[in-house]
């Protein structure tokens, strides 16, 4: 299944499928057609491909050129910041970006929009200090997606006993507002769950998160009762890390996103449950209100591509398979 959702070594800039034309630096490319920069936290998890994915189709209903260029991994501030740098240098036309870091990545931003480039934020948002320097954001409402991930580990655990949270990542907005969210919707649906770590954080990919789960559960394997965490990379890596542990489908876990290999652990039920976003309408939108914006036209200034909870009972719902099962073959030519 193919999950939808959803050093400075960078990804080749490659031209996307459409309107591959020699680029111009005054902006725009030489058969007219408006440039877009599409840049992810990273290119390696299931997440950013389908984001990719999203960002092809709404290229070609557009009719423009789209460049997708970002770190390796989602730790590498320096190399995002240098490829917001690149296309500034470039004139592109629009920048889309997820910020890796809601600080760090203000001032590139704020150069890129006073130089006079239309600029789509999606994914993970700025700090409120820079939120003049953006025209729209297209995103889950994560805060919102927190909130029914506390709810759903507090129905899965009954209410009681003890919890934990494995956070992302410093500086990453939108696991950042996951986790305050699910803090909100555990204590208000049950309060009497005693959380007992959530001040721990997984790292940038699954083997850093992986390692992370396996200090925790090392400590705590034998008293916690439910476990969250709020992205693809750290729910891979916790699922492993209770297998490792021996308390995998006996421990309550509700994950955030979503691959093959985290759908496989819903169907196996080590997994209970896990947020799913709309990564390919995230990244089909973010491209859309780009081109609106570069046309002049009026568009929400914020956008929520929604989110919903995934469980082994509607897995099969119709949705959920659109979600689990994006167009990526077709849009990827994978």
């Amino acid at each position: 299944m193919k999950l939808l959702l959803f050093t400075i070594a960078l990804v080749p800039l490659v031209p996307l499928l459409v309107g591959c034309g020699e680029s111009n630096s005054s902006g725009g490319s030489k058969d007219g057609k408006y440039r877009i920069a599409v840049i992810p936290k990273g290119t390696n998890h299931t997440f950013w491909k389908t984001i990719h994915a999203g960002a092809n189709k709404g290229a070609e209903e557009e009719g423009v050129v789209i460049i997708w260029k970002g770190p390796l991994i989602e730790s590498d501030r320096e190399a995002q910041i240098k490829v917001v740098e690149n296309f500034v240098t470039q004139q592109v036309d629009a920048i889309t970006i997820a910020p890796l870091d809601d600080k760090a990545m203000i001032r590139p931003i704020k150069e890129a929009h006073d130089d006079g480039i239309k600029v789509v934020i999606w994914d993970s948002g700025l700090d409120p200090s820079g939120d003049k320097h953006w025209d729209s954001f297209v995103a889950t409402d994560n805060f919102a997606a927190g909130v029914k991930c506390g709810e759903t580990l507090a129905d899965l655990m009954e209410g009681k006993g003890n919890a934990i949270l494995l956070r992302h990542m410093v500086g990453s907005a939108s696991t950042h507002k996951r986790a305050e969210g699910f803090l909100k919707g555990l204590r208000e649906a049950a309060p009497e769950i005693v959380l007992i770590s959530s001040d721990k954080y997984a790292g940038a990919t699954v083997e850093e998160s992986q390692e992370a789960a396996n200090n925790l559960l090392n400590q705590f394997a034998d008293d916690v009762d439910g476990i969250f965490v709020p992205n693809e990379s750290a729910t891979e890596g916790m699922m492993a890390a209770m297998k490792a542990a021996g308390i995998a489908g006996k421990v309550k876990f509700v994950g955030f996103d979503g691959n093959d290999a985290i759908i496989k652990g819903i169907e196996e039920g080590v997994i209970d449950a896990v947020c799913l976003q709309d990564p390919f309408n995230m990244g089909y939108s973010a491209v859309k209100h780009a081109v609106a914006h570069l046309k002049g036209e009026t568009v929400e200034r914020v956008v929520d591509t929604g989110s919903v909870i995934l469980t082994k009972e509607n897995l099969q719902e119709p949705r959920m398979q659109e979600l689990v099962n994006p167009p990526l073959k077709k849009w990827l030519k994978e």
